[in-house]
């Protein structure tokens, strides 16, 4: 027969209240806390949520327990918010407590608190601060970048046009083209669309995109302990970070030999001159590292989701060719065969209404980036810790059948009032909310307006015969279209 020694007894009587007074007080923590489904032991709800779609989950989870739900992934407990009043509350009416991200073990890996978009305190506000006023310098919403987008339109009418009309994948050529208009911001050129390099770039920074959505990376994040020595997306994030990484650092050690702080021409010339004022700043925020990741950032955001958004407006062109027909008859009526340019937006209420619900139908961002609490909080009666991860579900919101009349069909009139004039909606918040909105909003606005109306003055799109238009989202981080063909047909 077994006996335990007095010694194993005692220890493990430790154990049992060692335990149970860590359980008791993260209860105590979590007293109030929003309501949602009871989770399991260590793995939470994650058998309840849809890995690849959460945000579909969150949805569904809202119309039980309200706008304001509670869950918890593996061992973390987290908020998600849906619709357009509890996403505004938060970002907009407790802006402050609702500014910080989460430190997921993935971001964290990647980013190690530098750059612009995942990086907390004094580090984002000043990256933040700096990106917002360099993009302004450098064109952003003036004339001079508007030229560079009109001009990077003409070449890809130009390569569009060498297919002849015949069938070809559109992702690669958008890509680029979007890709070179951040670029020309950042470094001051342009790459031709077969250039290897940014091919490479591009294929990274798609791939990362793809896995960070992935149920693997999701399970990383809830488990790093258990899943980060195994075979996975979370590895091979790693191994793309480092090729962009490498990239970047080599082009602006080459940069630096040639400036002249008197002739700054972009932006890392900029941030490169910073470096040499001699502040305490310029030691603290503006490092080699803080550089790496900023460029890295607007260059994934400056070129991922507009181009997405763009190849999303082409494929519901094919899809509904009478909405294509009417956009050409309005650039036929107010631009003719002239350059479209931005100042014939406000002429233009029918083609700005489609670029709004291209934007609202494509639903690019459907859990935005997520957010995460700076302090304890209380909000809409639920006690929310300091540190905990919150969603903001962009898609609940985008899809509001209070604020859209076909929340799930593509219709242009959610965007003109009864005479036909463009109308701007509250919910239309594609780009988030308050102070972690898109620092390039601007820019993807201009750009998306300019690429599409000059696409849509030179060809007619339609599917390759036979073909089936899938609107379905891929599976990824951000909703983007399912590989499809495309023919282009000039205009005459």
């Amino acid at each position: 027969m077994f006996t335990a020694d007095p010694v194993t007894i005692l220890l493990s009587v430790v154990v049992i209240l060692f335990l149970a007074y860590v359980y008791n007080k993260r209860q105590d923590k979590y007293k109030n806390f929003p309501p949602g489904p009871k989770p399991w032991p260590i793995i939470g709800n994650m058998l309840s949520v849809d890995m690849k779609k959460p945000h579909k989950t969150f949805i569904e989870l809202s119309k039980t327990y309200g706008p304001v739900i509670g869950v918890q992934m593996g061992m973390q407990k987290m908020v998600a918010l849906c619709g357009y009043d509890a996403v505004k509350d938060a970002l907009i009416n407790h802006a402050e407590e609702f500014s910080d991200r989460p430190r997921a073990p993935i971001l964290n890996k990647m980013q190690r608190e530098n750059g612009l978009v995942f990086t907390n305190g004094e580090t984002w506000k000043v990256m933040r601060r700096f990106a917002l006023s360099t993009l302004r310098d450098y064109g952003m919403g003036k004339r001079t970048i508007e030229d560079k987008i009109s001009e990077e339109a003409e070449f890809l009418v130009q390569t569009i046009k060498s297919h002849g009309g015949k069938p070809f994948n559109n992702q690669t050529i958008i890509n680029a083209a979007v890709a070179n208009i951040i670029v020309c911001i950042l470094l001051s050129r342009r790459f031709e669309y077969e250039d290897p390099t940014i091919q490479k770039l591009m294929r990274l920074v798609n791939e990362n995109v793809r896995l960070l959505g992935s149920p693997t990376v999701r399970l990383y994040n809830s488990f790093p302990f258990l899943v980060g020595f195994l075979p996975g997306g979370h590895k091979k994030m790693d191994e793309n970070r480092l090729q962009i990484q490498n990239f970047i650092r080599a082009t602006f050690t080459e940069q630096r030999k040639e400036l002249d702080v008197n002739d700054q021409r972009n932006l890392v010339d900029t941030f490169l001159a910073k470096q040499q004022e001699g502040k305490p700043e310029s030691t603290q925020y503006f490092h080699d590292d803080n550089l790496t990741a900023l460029v890295a950032n607007l260059f994934a955001a400056g070129m991922e989701t507009t181009s997405t958004t763009l190849r999303w407006g082409l494929l519901v062109m094919m899809k509904y060719p009478n909405i294509q027909n009417k956009v050409q008859e309005e650039i036929e009526k107010v631009i003719g065969t002239a350059q479209p340019r931005l100042e014939h937006r406000k002429q233009m209420p029918y083609t700005d209404a489609v670029v709004h619900e291209i934007l609202r139908y494509g639903d690019i961002a459907p859990g935005s980036v997520p957010h995460a609490t700076s302090q304890d909080v209380t909000f809409r009666g639920y006690f929310i810790p300091k540190g905990t991860t919150v969603i903001p579900v962009l898609s609940s919101v985008l899809r509001e059948k209070s604020y859209f009349e076909k929340p799930y069909e593509f219709y242009p009139e959610h965007f003109l009032d009864s005479k036909g004039n463009f109308k701007k909606v509250d919910a239309f918040i594609p780009f988030s909310v308050g102070k972690r909105s898109c620092a390039g909003e601007t820019l993807a606005k201009m750009e998306l307006f300019l690429f599409f109306t000059t696409l849509l003055q030179h060809f007619t799109f339609q599917a390759p015969p036979g073909a089936e238009l899938d609107l379905t989202p891929a599976l990824g981080a951000t909703n983007s279209p399912l590989p499809y063909e495309i023919c282009a047909i000039p205009r005459t």
